[in-house]
């Protein structure tokens, strides 16, 4: 057993995860940027920042800095604000753009770096700040956008180690490190550079993940909540059209009786009869289905529930064996048929299936306090080294091209017993193809089909445990989901 992917995933998260470093063009864009509104806002906080610092440098500890020069500087950086904040007023300062993002990260880099060449370059201090742009690129941009603006940090770096003004100090005194340290600090801003906005991206990348995980989870839930509905509407349609379906039946009866035998009214009215009997039978089946609310359909034994889940599984040359047992031999308790714990169970029986090697049990316990189902297969069991991470998205250890394989050759076999002689020529003797391999119900995934079960049946209130099966030695060791209630959480009260 394994986590694996639901059958209901788009193939959006395969083109998300295909591919993920296969090269520049291939970056995934994890995001779309920023709003214009939150970066006008980052950029007054800087225009503050700059201001101040200059006004302290200046007024209280008297550096002789080239004041004009750095005052036209911050003035680019307010009048770049201020047309942002008139575009703001035109558009929906809301919405993302990547590009207006990376186009107003880079300005922001060069004009801090001009700022740091009049003043010192690599020497002042306040060149620790450079890391913040790329930080807010790696956490919001595209891959190569971000890389871009990595790479306009570097050249900044470079650019302030060979061509900066002297680092303003008091009057009559200069202050000049030297060309090492002047180095050291330029290969620790990089650094630092590299570092930090690895780290974002890869914070960004794991909660993009988790994001698209949690909206299959729900995509999922609401299908089996869809589906629920429907047989409730089916079976209200069923009840509403009885009435003046029998009405057709009395009145067909009556023509039937008053038309002579044998003739065409009678015919009519036989057909009449027999269809209108037909459509009592279909309604019939209708208005057995689930009736959203029906106290009678939201329960089910707890048995049946097990079996539920198991019946779409047989059928693969796997032994499925399904037991309940209580702690005292009373009998199961009847349970709710939440779509939740219906849709998890599934997930967790599909897994088994895969990986069985010829058994699967399906078991539950009912003790005083608490209701356990759990699935036990005769597979590998869990690797070592995904055990530990299981209920995250995108974890599997799942055989992708098993079930390709298989597939191909089944077409090929099928091809093959179709593809008839050529005329006038006796077919040759081919060798007994091989039997192909019966395909599973689901093989292949990329590991969101345990996360959206285990997601669900911990909203229900159960606990999800793993570990391995009951394989002993010289057997695979197989594995082991358990998923554990309170019983209120999941027991009908009984009336």
């Amino acid at each position: 057993m394994s986590p694996t992917q639901d059958p209901l995933s788009s193939q959006s998260f395969a083109e998300a995860e295909g591919g993920r470093f296969a090269g520049w063009r291939n970056l995934p864009r994890r995001s779309r940027g920023l709003s214009l509104r939150t970066l006008v806002i980052l950029r007054w906080m800087a225009i503050a920042g700059q201001s101040a610092t200059i006004f302290v440098a200046t007024a209280w500890f008297h550096f002789d800095l080239p004041l004009w020069g750095c005052l036209a500087v911050i003035a680019a950086s307010v009048a770049m604000n201020l047309n942002a904040t008139a575009r703001l007023k035109r558009s929906d300062g809301s919405a993302t753009d990547g590009t207006l993002t990376a186009a107003h990260l880079g300005f922001d880099i060069l004009q801090l770096s001009l700022l740091l060449a009049l003043t010192g370059g690599l020497q002042n201090p306040f060149c620790l700040l450079l890391v913040a742009p790329v930080t807010v690129a790696a956490a919001s941009l595209p891959g190569r956008q971000a890389a871009l603006m990595g790479l306009l940090v570097l050249l900044a770096t470079v650019g302030m180690f060979f061509f900066s003004m002297p680092l303003p100090w008091q009057a009559g005194t200069e202050l000049q490190l030297p060309t090492l340290y002047r180095f050291g600090i330029g290969l620790a801003l990089i650094t630092g550079v590299v570092f930090t906005a690895a780290y974002a991206w890869r914070v960004a990348a794991d909660a993009e993940k988790l994001e698209l995980a949690l909206a299959t989870t729900q995509d999922v839930l609401q299908r089996e909540q869809r589906l629920a509905a429907l047989g409730g509407l089916a079976a209200a349609a069923a009840h509403e059209l009885g009435t003046p379906l029998a009405t057709i039946q009395v009145v067909a009866r009556e023509l039937l009786r008053e038309a002579a035998k044998g003739g065409a009214a009678a015919e009519d009215a036989a057909l009449i009869l027999s269809q209108a009997e037909r459509c009592r039978e279909i309604l019939k089946r209708l208005s057995q289905q689930p009736e959203e609310g029906d106290a009678a359909f939201a329960e089910v034994d707890l048995k049946a529930l097990l079996e539920e889940v198991v019946e779409p599984h047989r059928g693969f040359d796997l032994a499925f064996e399904v037991k309940v047992r209580t702690a005292s031999g009373e009998a199961a308790p009847r349970v709710r048929r939440l779509p939740e714990v219906v849709h998890g169970l599934s997930t967790l029986v599909e897994n088994a299936a895969d990986f069985a090697n010829g058994r699967v049990r399906v078991q539950a316990m009912v003790d005083a306090g608490f209701i356990e189902i759990e699935v036990v297969d005769d597979g590998p069991g869990f690797p070592a080294d995904i055990l530990p991470r299981l209920g995250e998205p995108y974890v599997t250890s799942r055989p992708q091209g098993k079930a390709r394989r298989a597939l191909a050759a089944q077409i090929a076999a099928s091809v093959a017993a179709a593809t008839p002689g050529r005329k006038g020529r006796k077919p040759a003797r081919a060798a007994p193809a091989p039997e192909p391999e019966a395909i599973a119900p689901s093989q292949g995934g990329m590991g969101l089909g345990f996360f959206i079960a285990r997601t669900l049946l911990e909203r229900t209130g159960g606990k999800v445990a793993v570990g391995p099966g009951d394989g002993g030695r010289g057997r695979p060791r197989g594995a082991r989901v358990a998923v554990r209630w309170p019983r209120p959480a999941l027991e009908v009260p009984p009336s």
